[in-house]
């Protein structure tokens, strides 16, 4: 089961040392649910990351939809950095999504300064997927 976010900023509150982060994060990544091998495709596969990374988005109904969000990756930091994106993102509705403030999470735990840079544009092409399946429930509503 995936961690909440905010268990997550707790968690991250009580490791001092960048190390024990490393291994929270890749806990975090080991607890994903399994990722369902047919969305394992190019049109799930986020660009721009260096390891591979897998997102799919289901929708709610309405206007302003609840989206869920299912990911992995075949890198062990990664994917407990999708692990915590979907923690963030995931069950809140678009409009909410759209706004959510992912870099500032990613202050909030220390992250922003111990991503190597080739993870830090992957983890910003993910939020950019991610923004972009939130703009395209809100403009075009399902019924």
């Amino acid at each position: 089961m995936t961690a909440q976010i905010e268990t997550i900023r707790d968690d991250f509150s009580f490791l001092d040392d960048w190390e024990d982060r490393y291994r929270y994060v890749i806990d975090l990544g080991n607890g994903l649910a399994p990722f369902p091998e047919e969305f394992r495709d190019g049109a799930h596969k986020v660009p721009g990351c260096v390891s591979q990374v897998w997102l799919h988005a289901s929708r709610g109904e309405g206007v302003d939809p609840v989206i869920e969000f299912v990911g992995d990756s075949d890198a062990h930091i990664v994917r407990g950095l999708v692990a915590i994106m979907i923690a963030f993102y995931s069950g809140r509705r678009a409009s909410e999504i759209a706004g959510a403030d992912a870099e500032g999470l990613l202050r909030d735990l220390g992250l922003d300064e111990h991503l190597t840079p080739q993870r830090a544009n992957g983890l910003r092409s993910m939020i950019g997927r991610i923004r972009q399946e939130a703009d395209r429930a809100l403009a075009q509503p399902a019924s």
